[in-house]
């Protein structure tokens, strides 16, 4: 068999999967993927006792992988220096365009 047998089939199954992902979500010129369907509540994880002194938890939160939300789970982090503060990654609805995700970061 040859792979031009295959290639109507490729591009057609190449197609609605570029249409499907265009509907969800969007990208604008700032960066911002909007995703049209609202994330979910976040999952709620058990919490084990830190590693060792200095070291932060990063709860987990939900990612887009361009089909769907997927869960990253949460971490221990060490603190960059003392008495940096973790502010959690969140996401921001903004009208019509939907939601889009605010980075977690140290201050």
């Amino acid at each position: 068999m040859t792979i031009s047998r295959f290639a109507p089939l490729l591009t057609a199954a190449f197609a609605l999967t570029a249409t499907i992902g265009a509907s969800s979500a969007c990208a604008t010129p700032r960066g911002r993927v909007f995703v049209r369907v609202a994330p979910p509540a976040p999952i709620v994880e058990a919490r084990i006792v830190a590693p060792g002194p200095g070291f932060v938890r990063v709860d987990g939160f939900h990612r887009w992988d361009g089909a769907a939300y997927a869960w990253v789970p949460g971490r221990w982090e060490r603190a960059p220096r003392a008495r940096a503060v973790w502010v959690p990654g969140r996401w921001v609805r903004e009208g019509r365009r939907g939601w889009y995700f605010v980075d977690g970061h140290w201050r």
